[in-house]
């Protein structure tokens, strides 16, 4: 029996955008749309999206979880590593002193980084150690909703 790697992970990765999709973040899948969102007034978490198994699969439920305190960011955004590149190439370009990271979560306000949870930080840690990341930085960098 054989399987189609592509069908395969094209399954993957719908599963992927739909968890994030469901957790309240934007996909923005154009360089245009990250621009956009990125250089709005306030606060913006931008949550770098992965099929990576180990890491993918702590960053999403974190990202999903880290959201209900009660300081958060104004916008929630993700982009696709991998699949949608030239978004994920112009988010990067503002995450200025930090290397590129997948999954990751940015942390702008008014288009300038502020802080980064990296891969290192998701990987081998369980998800509630990169919610209380997160959320130590939405209390230091955010306003209350």
């Amino acid at each position: 029996m054989s399987m189609d790697f592509n069908i395969f992970m094209n399954d993957v990765v719908r599963q992927a955008r739909e968890e994030i999709e469901a957790a309240g973040y934007e996909q923005l899948k154009t360089p245009e749309e990250v621009e956009a969102a990125i250089e709005a007034k306030g606060t913006t978490l931008v949550m770098v999206n992965s099929v990576c198994g180990c890491a993918g699969g702590i960053a999403r439920p974190a990202a999903a979880h880290s959201i209900h305190y009660d300081k958060r960011p104004d916008r929630l955004v993700t982009v696709f590593a991998g699949q949608d590149k030239e978004a994920t190439a112009k988010a990067r370009s503002y995450f200025e002193g930090y290397p590129p990271s997948s999954p990751s979560f940015a942390l702008l306000k008014d288009g300038k980084i502020l802080s980064m949870v990296e891969r290192h930080e998701i990987e081998g840690h369980d998800p509630m150690s990169v919610i209380t990341n997160l959320q130590g930085l939405f209390e230091v960098h955010c306003e209350e909703v």
